[in-house]
């Protein structure tokens, strides 16, 4: 490509493609920043992919590629792909989406790392820092690419959800991490052994199973928030192994995002990462779950009538949705009833636990899709003070998420995980296909509580039958 520009041109290449690559990361940067609002969402990804297709085109000219031929064909047939998820994929199905992508990122910086490695005729030529980082990058991106299928599998159902281990796994992942770091360290000094190379990138790809395989269902969130965050530390390795600036400062950009974000997932869950990691909990949950049968507790249920004039004649009305609300696709009829409530002058807002759903900001982007206004959705912090002086409380589908044993049980796995303080409230109203435990695998004891009552079923029906009946209020 180079060889057809002026030599006037070629001498100011190499400043011009640093300057374009920090442009780039300029994008990046703020298009991160807007991510944080649902608001302003959109136009941050716009930033972030236009910052990409910048680091692209100059990357092209930086290693002076020529052959656009296959260029071309790969961005037609991902943009068709792109394209095409973008369109089918539901609302239900992206955690499993987020789950692919994060290991096609993980394989493909790998890959890199392997094909840079290949390609060179004579291996010692590298130093011992550039064998380091291709050590490095094949580890974490072939562990990434195993764990996110694996996460794609539980998510999917068909792994179980179930937290699948034997005594000892830990102990055995933890060697194996210590033994592919001992074997880099060994890589770096004889690249000439092909046993070694192999090994690393075998032992990596299993590691990404067995790490994954023993967590259970109700920690998917933070999987792949962690895993989202091994993706960008690959990308950042494969940036150092090709000498590219961008790829190792976008790569840093995410793993540090996601890393980020799995801590304040395991804060409102009152976990350790080590705990989530090592001590999960949980099983299939939700439909796939055990059912609590209730023994002799005493469920209330209530009717679609019966509701509509409880909440037609509320002063404040907070909605609380989890999966199921997800599942049901109910979030346009949800909008419908807020809407009709607030017609009636009643003070509707929506309490949103950080990890609600299975995937973080799950519920934020559901609800966003049915143009549920952003400033009514408040997370768990503001929220919980408001509770005691609601009239109604409608729980769509969560669990765990509102379940007070966290507070009263020291027993029980959820022990001092912090939750929606909705047993506060004068009056709660469960929607919900039956009594099925939640991710935990524990009963809730909201279900039966005095000022609770069920309203059992398909969410959507439910509150279709509920915005009918508050027609006739």
């Amino acid at each position: 490509m180079t060889q057809f520009l002026p030599e006037s041109v070629l001498v100011w290449l190499p400043d011009t493609i640093q300057l374009m690559y920090l442009v780039a990361t300029a994008f990046f940067i703020r298009g991160l920043k807007l991510l944080n609002s649902p608001q302003t969402a959109r136009r941050g990804n716009q930033l972030a992919a236009t910052g990409m297709l910048i680091g692209i085109v100059v990357t092209l000219f930086d290693q002076q590629i020529v052959s656009f031929e296959l260029i071309i064909i790969g961005v037609l047939i991902g943009g068709a792909i792109g394209a095409i998820l973008a369109r089918r994929v539901a609302m239900t199905s992206m955690p499993e989406l987020v789950a692919v992508f994060n290991g096609f990122g993980g394989g493909a910086s790998a890959l890199v790392a392997w094909g840079e490695f290949a390609r060179t005729t004579d291996v010692t030529t590298f130093d011992n820092t550039g064998l380091v980082t291709i050590g490095l990058s094949i580890f974490i991106g072939a562990l990434t690419f195993t764990g996110s299928f694996i996460a794609f599998g539980k998510l999917q159902g068909f792994i179980s959800g179930n937290s699948i281990t034997f005594p000892g796994l830990n102990i055995i992942n933890i060697g194996s991490m210590v033994a592919v770091l001992i074997l880099i360290g060994f890589f770096s000094f004889d690249p000439t052994n092909p046993t070694i190379f192999w090994v690393i990138l075998g032992v990596s790809l299993l590691i990404g199973i067995t790490s994954v395989i023993p967590i259970g269902g109700a920690d998917m969130p933070v999987v792949i928030s962690l895993l989202n965050s091994y993706s960008g530390i690959a990308a950042s390795m494969a940036g150092f192994v090709l000498g590219n600036n961008l790829l190792i400062v976008s790569g840093a950009l995410v793993g540090a995002a996601g890393l980020i974000l799995t801590n304040i997932m395991c804060v409102a869950m009152n976990r350790s990462l080590a705990n989530v990691i090592f001590g999960s909990f949980g099983g299939d949950g939700g439909s796939g779950g055990s059912s609590a049968d209730g023994g002799d507790k005493t469920v209330r249920e209530t009717s679609a009538e019966d509701l509509a004039i409880q909440v037609a004649y509320a002063s404040k009305v907070i909605f609380v949705p989890g999966y199921g609300l997800a599942v049901a696709q109910a979030q346009h009829i949800i909008k419908e009833v807020a809407t009709k409530l607030e017609a009636r002058g009643v003070q509707v807002k929506y309490g949103i636990h950080p990890v609600a759903g299975r995937m973080p900001g799950h519920m934020n982007v559901l609800l966003a899709e049915a143009d549920v206004p952003y400033d009514l959705l408040y997370d768990m912090d503001q929220i919980n003070p408001e509770f005691a002086s609601t009239d109604v409380v409608l729980i769509i589908g969560a669990n765990d998420v509102v379940n007070p044993l966290s507070k009263t049980d020291p027993g029980s796995p959820i022990y001092g995980m912090p939750i929606l303080d909705v047993d506060e409230a004068k009056r709660t109203v469960v929607f919900k296909r039956s009594l099925s435990v939640g991710y935990a695998g524990i009963d809730n004891p909201l279900f039966y509580a005095e000022k609770n009552q069920m309203f059992f079923g398909d969410a959507k029906k439910s509150l279709q039958a509920l915005n009918e009946a508050l027609n006739e209020v």
